[in-house]
């Protein structure tokens, strides 16, 4: 059974369709990267998944649950939508960590408050053991003390990656993870993701990365006008594609390389 499942996703701003209709299925431990131009609706599918923006139609399934139904005229509470949110941890572009707060505080806090309203939850010292277990992971245990402040983009991002696995979703989002990283600390993201990748994490990755896309992809998904144009293997999609459309951003794209 596929770990999630999008059906018929549609997204209006006034009367622009940014959304017009967009399918396709997540398998677990798979890797989906989403590429196009900008404008072609990438982010705010992102933004519908992790229930940042409501779809005017639709269904979103997870784990063979339907968590959003656009024709259940029952509107969900808060409490209904932060549970949903929790399916899915997504990394900003800009990392979006609290400035006030040091980097191990800002992988606890959340987890702290979700903790406290459950009967057997975490105690405090297990949630900072996790949190530090997840600095580790991705190579920033001596800056548990920091501020954002004091740390490059490039750590920056990573912390932000650690932030959203410690709520363990079924589902990692990234949103262009290195767009507002200088070239030199791209790499060091990157790196991070495709140890993800390696150790099965479940991923969903917008990206104009596109080397980074065809090497660690199980599927991609290239997005145009708010439609899926074309969707693939690396391979497929990289090397053959058959929509013009597809053909013509490459061409752009490489050429720009």
């Amino acid at each position: 059974m596929s770990v999630l499942n999008v059906n018929n996703i549609k997204k209006n701003f006034g009367k622009v369709e940014v959304l017009k209709g967009i399918s396709f299925s997540l398998e677990k431990g798979e890797v989906i990267s989403i590429i196009g131009s900008s404008g072609s609706g990438k982010t705010t599918l992102l933004r519908c998944l992790n229930f940042l923006e409501t779809p005017d139609k639709g269904t979103i399934t997870v784990d063979g649950k339907v968590i959003f139904d656009a024709d259940n005229k029952k509107k969900m509470s808060d409490a209904e939508i932060r549970e949903n949110r929790l399916n899915f941890g997504l990394v900003f572009q800009s990392f979006n960590l609290f400035p006030q707060y040091t980097v191990l505080k800002n992988l606890t806090l959340a987890r702290e408050l979700m903790e406290k309203n459950k009967k057997d939850g975490l105690s405090k010292q297990q949630i900072t053991d996790e949190a530090l277990e997840l600095l580790e992971r991705v190579g920033l245990a001596d800056k548990k003390d920091s501020y954002p402040c004091q740390l490059s983009g490039g750590q920056q991002q990573r912390v932000a990656i650690a932030r959203a696995l410690s709520m363990k979703p079924a589902i990692l989002c990234f949103d262009e993870p290195t767009s507002a990283l200088d070239p030199e600390l791209t790499g060091e993201v990157l790196k991070v993701i495709k140890e993800l990748k390696e150790s099965n994490t479940t991923m969903i990755i917008v990206t104009h990365e596109m080397g980074f896309a065809k090497n660690v992809s199980d599927k991609v998904i290239f997005m145009a006008d708010g439609i899926i144009e074309e969707v693939g293997t690396p391979e497929e999609v990289f090397d053959n594609p058959k929509s013009e459309k597809t053909k013509h951003f490459f061409s752009k794209s490489f050429e720009n390389i």
